[in-house]
Order: C-alpha cells, then structure tokens, then sequence
C-alpha cells in the first residue's frame, strides 16, 4: 500500500503547485509505472506459488528434479517387509556380492514387456561419426549424432519424419524398444510438444491411407496424456485421449517399450503400461517411423539411443521342451559389467514362470560379443550367468539346486561382430536343459 500512499501524495503536491508542472507530471509517470511494477511482482509471486504446489511432487526443496523412480525409492527406504523393517543396512546385506540393484528390479515388478528375439535392426550408433547423420536412418528434414555422458544419441527435430531402414518390412508380430532423453523443456514448452510414433503401410514420409499413431506428451505444465489414432481408408476409425501422466519423468533418461502383436498395440514408459489397446493396428502396416513435433528448435532436444526392432516372440518353455535349449537377448546388461537392467524384468520373470512349471534343471550360459579382451569377455559371460542365477533365486525364489552357469565369453558367434545387429545378437544368455 505505500505505492498508493506515494501516488495520493503526488497528486496533493501537484494539484498546490503550477510552476513546476512539468516536472510533477514525470513524478507522476513513475509513480504510476512503480505501482504498476509492483502489481505485476505480486502477480507473478502469486503465480510462482501455484506452479510450485503443482510441481512439488516433480521437484525437491532445493531445487533438484526428482524422477518417480527416486520418489518410489524414498517412500520404500523404511517400508515393513513380511514384517521385518528393512533398514540401509539389513538390505546391503541381502544384496552382498550382487551387482544388480534389487530395489530397481522391484520397480519393474509389474514390467510384462518381453522382446522379440530375431534381430532386425539395433543400432547404438557406434559405426556412425559425431555430427553426422546415422547411416541407418533416412528422413526428410535434419538431425545429428551427438555425445551425452559419452554416449552417441542421435537428436531428432521438430517437423522431421525419421525412418529405420530395415531390410525386409515388419511382419505381423514385433517389439521396438529404444532409449529417450529431452533436454531444454520448461514450462514454456508448447501443449502440443510430443514425440509421435507412426505405423504405416508404406515407408515415405507422408501419411498412409491406412496408419495408426500414438503420440508420446512432451509437455510439463500440463498432463496432455497420450493420443492414440486409427485410419482405415484414410477414415478415421478411432481417436481417444487416455489419461496417462509422465510428467514426472520427462526430464530424466526414459525407456521406450512397444510390443505389436498383429492389431493389438501396446507401449510402456519406463516400467509403467501407457497403452494397451486390442485393435489399434491395420491390416497391411509394414513400416515404423517418429515424428517430433511443435518442439521449441534448439530449446526443446529430443534425443534417442540403442534403438531396437526384433520379431515375434517364442513360447519360451515349448522351445526349451523340445530343443532342450534357448536363447534370450532380452536380458540387458550395463555395458561391461553383470549388472542386469531393471528393463529385464518381463524376461526374468516369464523364464522363473516356465521353471515353476516344472522341476527343469537348466545350466545358464553367458555370451558377449568380441569387443575388449578375450579373457576378459570369459570372465564378464561367467559373471553375467552368475547374476541371472542369483536373480532368479532371490526375486522369484527357483530352486539353487536346479540351476548351474557357465560362461563362453565371445567364443560362440551367432553373427557377425563388425555390425551393431551382430554384436547385439551375440550378446545374449543361454539356457540348456540339463535332466
């Protein structure tokens, strides 16, 4: 209220005095652009207040982003287990000698995705040059390799269609799987930020008289949810919103998970299911590509890395039954180490159910592709079949006595290891049926 005492006093002065007129109404111009200054800081304190309610589950005290993954982590670190308060210490204990984070598998528990096995593409982009675009890809505007925590990720750009180029088209059952990243969104990024995923029945860069999309929200002040869309003839056959919020995650390092099985689609973020509808693909789609799109151009970043296609699936227990072997490329591991990423878990989880099926004796066998020193890759194929072992002991309670590892190491290629598909395809864990 002193602006407005301050403006009342002005105007007294001014109303006793003509001599200095000029000069009184430039006294006045300020004091009414101060009150009007003020005015709008009270505004904008107002709305400082409301947009940090909104976003005190996103953001910490001090400032710092918050994934949900961490928030989940927080809320568990005193949470009772079968009655027993597990503290720091008594879960350190349980996890001693095993590399792979357990609390982080714990997240995935209702992760069900499980990948093709035939490689079809996988591309991590390392046989491409910093600045270049990736000679895997066509598109018809721009992008770029770029390097992120010594990491090669390939930056996508608003208004660009960007197109896999796969050697045969997709068939009727497949799974994509790739990494995601942003960096520069705010508040002020657009509503109608998202990333759309497009499947086509041609691979231009135009639209397909039969398609379906979904689009994947990159906004923040708001919960856009996703968008899903069917055309058949070019006519829309369906168009919903579902109400999915990923808001709490969008400025962090995502994992992107489709599964097509014939019409039925389904999409996760992370280990959360954003979409799972029954008959959201046309007959005849034969082509993946993305679409970013009302991104703010060197602002909003959108960026994507070890990207992969495979088809099918294989009933996992039937193969083992009758070949007596298989093999999975699903299991991921960090690179150059046994520990096991928490994307693993539908794998993990549908191979400790076909075990429970059955008193099956298996000897898991480790495999890695020929980068870095033979001896070492020995070692590293050992310890990685040593890791799912335990895994599947201490998360989904198999029997120790049914399970025996070993590890090969880059000794057994199932494909050539000059080529991304290759090495991915090597990369792999074995499991033999031993009684």
């Amino acid at each position: 209220m002193k602006t407005t005492r301050i403006i009342v006093l002005l105007l007294a002065i001014f109303s006793f005095s003509t001599a200095d007129a000029q000069l009184w109404k430039k006294l006045k111009k300020r004091a009414a652009e101060a009150a009007e200054e003020a005015l709008k800081r009270k505004v904008e304190e107002k709305a400082a207040n409301e947009t940090e309610k909104t976003f005190d589950s996103i953001f910490n005290s001090d400032g710092k982003f918050i994934g949900l993954k961490k928030r989940k982590k927080k809320r568990r670190k005193n949470r009772s287990k079968k009655g027993v308060e597990m503290d720091d210490q008594t879960e350190g204990e349980s996890m001693e000698g095993l590399e792979t984070d357990l609390e982080a598998l714990e997240v995935y528990s209702k992760f069900d995705f499980v990948p093709g096995e035939e490689m079809l593409l996988y591309d991590d982009f390392s046989n491409d040059a910093l600045g270049d675009f990736p000679s895997r890809w066509d598109t018809n505007g721009s992008g770029e390799l770029v390097e992120i925590d010594e990491e090669k990720w390939f930056r996508l750009v608003s208004k660009s269609v960007y197109v896999p180029m796969l050697e045969n088209t997709l068939p009727e059952e497949y799974t994509i799987e790739f990494d995601l990243l942003t960096k520069g969104l705010d508040l002020k990024t657009s509503s109608q930020a998202m990333l759309e995923v497009w499947l086509h029945d041609n691979s231009g860069y135009q639209g397909s008289p039969n398609r379906a999309w979904v689009e994947i929200p990159m906004c923040l002040f708001i919960d856009p949810g996703f968008i899903v869309e069917k055309r058949v003839d070019d006519k829309r056959i369906m168009r919903n919103q579902i109400g999915k919020d990923i808001r709490s995650v969008l400025l962090e390092k995502m994992h992107i998970s489709i599964a097509v099985n014939k019409s039925r689609f389904r999409l996760w973020v992370n280990e959360n299911k954003v979409v799972d509808i029954p008959r959201l693909v046309p007959e005849g789609i034969t082509n993946f590509k993305l679409y970013p799109k009302s991104l703010r151009d060197e602002i909003d970043q959108l960026f994507i890395t070890n990207f992969k296609i495979a088809a099918g699936g294989q009933d996992l227990r039937n193969q083992l039954l009758e070949e007596g072997r298989f093999t999975t490329t699903g299991i991921l591991f960090n690179s150059g180490s046994a520990s096991i990423k928490a994307e693993s878990y539908g794998v993990l989880k549908k191979i400790a159910k076909m075990l429970e099926q059955g008193d099956i004796a298996i000897n898991i066998i480790g495999h890695t592709d020929s980068d870095g020193d033979a001896e070492m890759n020995l070692a590293l194929s050992q310890d990685r079949a040593e890791a799912v072992k335990q895994i599947l002991i201490d998360q989904f309670l198999v029997d120790e006595s049914l399970i025996a590892t070993e590890g090969m190491g880059e000794e057994n290629p199932l494909a050539d290891n000059t080529s991304p598909e290759g090495k991915a395809q090597n990369r792999r864990v074995e499991f033999v049926k031993t009684n």
